[in-house]
């Protein structure tokens, strides 16, 4: 062998033996780490869980902002108006003890508009003329807070009573109601209150399916508002339902939704976000006028089923007397993703509550309408219209009303039988709460499991009266300065309460009104779970 045979034959030599020693190396790492972090041997006792008490955080809601008004642009002259009087937006918020200091800010936080004592307060803002959040201080358990951001409007393109409750901001919420036909107008609102910004995808469904939206995404900036109009991406649709997912931030979303029969105005209204898909939906608050089966006003439910598979829904109203039989209502087969409506003509004057039921989950809403009086130069009367979204029986909550309006709480019993009617009574404890947040009057209800019951708030303060009026429509008394209602309480051997209010202001061509969602208060902050690890001995 050469020399220079012999130099590459050490050469090699060494990078072999340097391979091997990485090697050896990297096995008696991964031994090490192996052996450090294997599971328990299967004769290792199995380590219990310890539930450690988290102190409950402060409370945030999201309130609508103002209206959104119709662009006038290329209207002419200007001799017509789309809004002819002001919007009057408001913001009321209630707290009930027990709960911690509060206030009202603008979504920005940039100042702060009101202040809410502690154990108990209410504030109205007459005017309001940005976004605004509602934030709540905790005790010992979570702060009762509630509050209503609201939009009334007499006359012109946008005339209606446009309120909501406020919301704690979410990452998913599935919103039901709503068109964007020549007729109807409709705006996807999205509010940021948090300190980072939100990442917002869409899906849209509408009676013929799916729409496409090309997997487009909307940011929204921290403390900011985003509007989408959704006649944009979403034309020509009769009926709509939206998915809404947000990444990085959570968000408090509505959809203004508006229409107009010609040049009369078909009503303004918010629609929020109702309970996510499930194989039974309570749509509680459907408060409405005598209606006849072809009814161009009727109400009608609203169903949607999400998924892949079709289903068949099993509508069951529930009224005063219990279960209402309306023929062609009972059953309703659903494509999957395609939006239906289900008309509620022939249903009498009063409150009732829908219970659907499905093989395959569905989202579910309700939407009413009410005919105003004849003005001398319209060819037909306004309507004003309310939509009510699904919610979640058996929560417990406050409801605050915009001011200068009169509420109808409409309670109804379902039990969590499939057989609705099944079971006792459902009972709740309810206090009102006045300016200041003083109690006006505390009462206890007990509601037959499959029926639905209504109250006005000036009936619940003064002790009278065992049911809702004969007609919902009608004008009632000014309400005794109740601006929020507190359900404390939830019991019944398996059948639970559904409720919502109903908020009216009264006007000299009809009544304008809104379906107010509870805000939801948990009795206690939820405990995490942690385990030791018998790997680092630690938890």
């Amino acid at each position: 062998m050469t020399d220079a045979e012999v130099s590459r034959s050490h050469v090699w030599l060494g990078r072999t033996a340097r391979a091997a020693t990485g090697l050896v190396v990297l096995g008696l790492t991964v031994a090490v780490v192996a052996a450090g972090t294997r599971l328990p041997d299967g004769d290792d006792p199995a380590v219990p869980a310890t539930r450690v008490p988290v102190k409950p955080s402060a409370t945030t809601l999201v309130c609508p902002g103002p209206l959104i008004l119709p662009d006038d642009t290329g209207r002419g002259d200007g001799a017509f108006d789309p809004t002819p009087v002001d919007p009057i937006s408001t913001v009321t918020a209630v707290t009930s003890s027990p709960s911690g200091p509060g206030a009202v800010l603008p979504l920005d936080r940039s100042t702060t508009w009101a202040t809410l004592a502690a154990d108990g307060d209410a504030v109205q803002l007459p005017t309001v003329g940005v976004p605004s959040i509602v934030r709540a201080d905790p005790t010992d358990v979570p702060a009762r807070v509630a509050a209503v951001g609201s939009g009334l409007v007499t006359a012109g393109d946008l005339r209606g009573l446009a309120a909501a409750s406020c919301q704690q901001s979410t990452g998913d919420a599935w919103l039901l109601g709503g068109a964007t036909d020549l007729s109807s107008t409709a705006q996807l609102v999205l509010d940021n209150p948090g300190t980072t910004p939100a990442e917002v995808a869409l899906e849209v469904w509408g009676p013929n399916g799916t729409v496409d939206l090309t997997g487009e995404r909307y940011l929204v900036a921290p403390g900011a508002q985003r509007v989408i109009v959704l006649g944009g991406i979403a034309a020509e649709q009769r009926r709509l339902a939206l998915h809404v997912v947000a990444t990085g931030g959570r968000i408090g979303v509505h959809v203004q939704d508006s229409a107009l029969d010609g040049f009369t105005p078909g009503g303004t209204e918010l629609v929020v976000p109702g309970a996510m898909p499930s194989t039974r939906q309570v749509v509680p608050g459907i408060s409405v006028v005598a209606s006849t089966v072809d009814d161009p006003h009727a109400p009608a439910l609203r169903l949607l089923a999400p998924g892949d598979a079709a289903t068949t829904a099993t509508v069951t109203l529930l009224g005063p007397d219990g279960v209402l039989e309306l023929p062609g209502v009972d059953t309703v087969a659903l494509a999957p993703g395609e939006v239906t409506d289900v008309p509620l003509g022939g249903l009498p004057a009063g409150a009732y509550t829908a219970v659907v039921d499905s093989d395959e989950p569905v989202i579910a809403s309700s939407v009413m309408s009410r005919p105003g009086s004849l003005g001398e130069l319209d060819d037909s009367p306004s309507v004003e219209r309310a939509w009510a979204a699904s919610t979640a029986p058996g929560r417990a909550g406050l409801v605050a009303l915009p001011a200068g309006t009169q509420g109808t709480l409409v309670l109804a019993a379902v039990s969590s039988a499939k057989d609705v009617t099944a079971g006792g009574a459902a009972t709740g404890r309810l206090r009102l709460l006045g300016p200041g947040g003083a109690v006006v009057a505390e009462r206890t209800v007990s509601i037959p499991a499959g029926t639905t019951s209504a109250w006005t708030l000036d009936e619940l303060a003064a002790g009278t009266g065992a049911v809702a009026p004969a007609d919902p429509a009608a004008v009632a008394a000014p309400h005794a300065g109740v601006v929020g209602v507190d359900l404390l309480s939830d019991q019944g051997a398996g059948v639970t309460l559904a409720w919502v209010v109903v908020a009216e202001a009264p006007q000299a061509d009809g009544t304008l009104f809104s379906v107010l969602d509870p805000v939801p208060v948990p009795d206690t902050a939820p405990d995490v779970a942690v385990r030791e690890d018998p790997r680092l001995g630690t938890y």
